[in-house]
């Protein structure tokens, strides 16, 4: 039999903390065959990123190896010292991971950063690691590489970022790569190029794979075999086409049903004829005209739309599309140009805004790890909105109570929540107001696929007991047709399409609607 590129036996792994040890794997057991892409899968904290760490060698201090075995073909990784590591890091193992901006140094040229890893990797001169990461790049389908290989990371978009990653995995030729969530952080049409590109490099080289992500539909596109896990353990393994069509384990059973499915409406009624909110010719423009300097093209050029009463209007686009420029520009986060009506009343921009206007519109934020107060706890920040409207602060409990929270979550820290728990407290925040419109701006893109649905499910419910409106920005076009009525679309700061739910498969609807439509991942099986 063919050796395996990587094989893993009772792998056992424990995190030591001040309450004792934590468990986070147990009794590992896994293969990857020369050329086969293995997707991992599963819930945040089912221990999917610790057994990338552990495969790469690069655990924590606090970790604590309990037992097993783990081997890159006849090579004992677990018995390697830290020299013999390094050269086998880059050089057999690389690692794509999900986050491209923190994995480019800032302070360094993106060319120097590849020229340094092919150096190192395979032994290359400067000159000739030069010559090889311009091809590289050009390889990825990246324009310009001469140029690129000059900039620095901030002056190039994360699409371009994670190409350049995964151009420098490849051109390392090892023998596995380990992709930890690698279009996570992108956009649907870029996550889609990124997907294309893996999929054409990989039949190019032959290399294996381990394809870590969440989301269950996209591994069953790129992936030969499934691997779920849960709790710290493998609960099943099967071909990917097999996934979908008949899981067989509870937990896979859950993470399929949680998979956004376009033709599965969630929603089945109709919002009512009166125009709650009305924006025109709205345009946002975040840097002025420097000194012998043209003046940026705005984030978005005169869009106008409306929202009515109990109504979900989704918003999709890429990234840069213009979709969180349109909520900054609502909330008074963001000048604009343009003009606002709310139940029919003007409402003047920015600071202007009353208090009758903030507290009809509220918005939740894609992380709330940056929206939630650290230094509060969670009482103090659901208090804060009762005071400012008019609110009974007794009725934090209450509001724990509505987003499906234990009301003594009131006495916790934002660092003692899930992510999805810290959500709820933004969700829970934004309906302290009692809001007629609510914008939700990303709020699902950072949740794994379950908790995802369980946020949905939420906000659905709150919405049937509030009658409140949703203006819904999103990545995810198959969620977005499970639950909007009307779906707008953005591009290059532009509203290319606004169109009912049920007319987005028509003929006459944008080009790019349709290329967004073709990038959504869709479950094989």
């Amino acid at each position: 039999m063919t050796t395996p590129v990587l094989s893993i036996r009772n792998y056992t792994l424990d995190y030591l903390t001040a309450g004792g040890p934590v468990r986070v794997l147990q009794d590992i057991a896994l293969d990857i065959a020369p050329g086969e892409v293995l997707g991992l899968v599963g819930e945040s904290g089912s221990g999917k990123s610790s057994l990338a760490w552990a495969i790469m060698r690069h655990l924590p201090k606090n970790a604590r190896e309990v037992s097993g075995d783990i081997r890159l073909g006849d090579t004992d990784l677990r018995a390697l010292p830290g020299r013999d590591l390094t050269r086998v890091r880059g050089r057999r193992i690389g690692m794509v991971f999900q986050d491209p901006s923190t994995s480019l140094n800032p302070t360094l040229p993106v060319g120097r950063q590849i020229t340094e890893t092919l150096v190192i990797t395979r032994g290359l001169s400067q000159a000739e690691a030069w010559t090889e990461a311009l091809a590289l790049l050009g390889h990825v389908e990246l324009r310009n590489p001469e140029a690129l290989m000059k900039r620095y990371p901030h002056e190039i978009s994360g699409g371009e970022k994670q190409r350049i990653l995964i151009a420098t995995a490849f051109g390392c030729r090892p023998e596995l790569i380990v992709f930890d969530e690698p279009t996570t952080a992108l956009d649907v049409i870029t996550g889609a190029r990124i997907l294309e590109l893996f999929t054409r490099l990989r039949a190019e080289t032959g290399v294996a794979a381990l394809y870590i992500s969440h989301d269950l539909a996209l591994v069953s596109r790129v992936a030969d075999r499934v691997a779920v896990m849960k709790h710290g353990k493998l609960v099943e393994e099967a071909p990917a086409d097999r996934i979908f069509r008949a899981p067989q384990h509870p937990e896979t059973q859950i993470l399929v049903d949680a998979v956004p499915r376009p033709e599965r409406r969630l929603v089945h009624d109709q919002p009512g004829e009166r125009v709650l909110l009305a924006a025109q010719d709205i345009s946002v423009r975040y840097a002025r005209r420097r000194l012998f300097r043209p003046a940026p093209p705005p984030a978005t050029q005169a869009v106008g739309f409306n929202v009515r009463a109990g109504e979900i209007l989704g918003v999709v686009g890429e990234s840069g599309s213009g979709k969180s420029s349109i909520a900054r520009a609502l909330t008074g986060l963001a000048d604009f140009s343009g003009s606002i009506r709310f139940d029919g009343r003007p409402i003047a921009a920015g600071r202007a805004m009353d208090r009758q206007y903030r507290r009809a519109v509220q918005i939740v934020f894609q992380h709330p790890d940056s929206s939630l107060n650290p230094r509060q706890k969670v009482g103090e920040i659901l208090a804060r909105p009762l005071r400012l409207f008019g609110g009974n602060v007794s009725d934090v409990g209450r509001l724990l109570e509505q987003v499906r929270l234990p009301a003594s979550f009131a006495d916790r820290w934002p660092h003692q929540l899930s992510g999805g728990q810290k959500q709820r407290v933004a969700i829970a925040r934004a309906f302290a107001a009692k809001p007629s419109l609510v914008i939700c701006d990303e709020i699902t893109a950072p949740l794994d696929v379950s908790v995802q649905a369980s946020i949905i499910e939420l906000l659905l419910t709150l919405r049937a007991e509030t009658g409140t409106a949703y203006l819904f920005i999103t990545h995810d076009l198959n969620l977005i047709r499970q639950i909007a009525h009307r779906i707008a679309v953005m591009r290059g700061g532009e509203l290319v399409d606004l169109l009912p739910i049920d007319a987005i498969d028509a003929e006459h609807v944008h080009p790019y609607t349709r290329d967004l439509i073709a990038a959504s991942p869709t479950p094989v099986g």
